[in-house]
């Protein structure tokens, strides 16, 4: 089921903010009224492709900033993995100088609610509770506006990774809308 029009699931949880500051209580409620939030759920710390999309995040960061939007990631490793890999060098599969909030969602709650999570809990013939699949987030994109309500979502699968330009076009698209009720066609660019 689509979140596109509904109020974005709020969570409270860990993060990693600044690369540096571990806190126990980020929230998205701080944005609203705000900041428009492109948050984004990615597999796995110290994988493959996840570091090259960070760091196409962080070199876009000004351009999602000059547009009044903040970037988010969410993953279901720990904040200590996350301050780990934030630690590591680029060369060394690290995302080191990343500095936008990375969550922490080590229940799967979070993954579960945005319907990101590569599987799901089911009971298996004895009653025991099993896990079918992988209990890591697929590549979910969000955009919530600034009154808390999801504009766009896309989902990729875990080898898939995104296009900056893409989540820019599309957050352009929906500030457009937003502030002069046009419509965006095919193809659609800002001016």
């Amino acid at each position: 089921m689509t979140l596109v029009s509904h109020k974005a699931p709020q969570f409270q949880a860990t993060a990693l903010i600044d690369g540096q500051k571990i806190v126990n209580d980020f929230s998205l409620a701080q944005y609203e009224g705000e900041k428009y939030v492109v948050l984004f759920f990615y597999p796995k710390d110290f994988s493959g492709v996840c570091p090259t999309e960070f760091w196409a995040f962080q070199e876009r960061l000004a351009d999602f900033e000059k547009r009044g939007a903040v970037v988010v990631g969410c993953s279901c490793d720990s904040d200590a993995a996350h301050k780990a890999w934030v630690s590591t060098p680029r060369d060394k599969n690290g995302i080191e100088g990343i500095t936008f909030p990375l969550v922490a969602d080590t229940s799967k709650t979070i993954a579960i609610d945005y319907g990101v999570l590569g599987g799901e809990y089911v009971y298996d013939e004895n009653g025991k509770l099993a896990f079918e699949g992988a209990p890591i987030s697929l590549r979910g994109t969000f955009i919530i506006n600034k009154n808390g309500v999801v504009m766009y979502e896309s989902v990729n699968f875990f080898t898939v990774a995104r296009d900056i330009d893409i989540i820019l076009r599309e957050l352009d698209a929906v500030q457009h809308f937003e502030q002069s009720g046009e419509v965006c066609l095919a193809n659609w660019k800002k001016a």
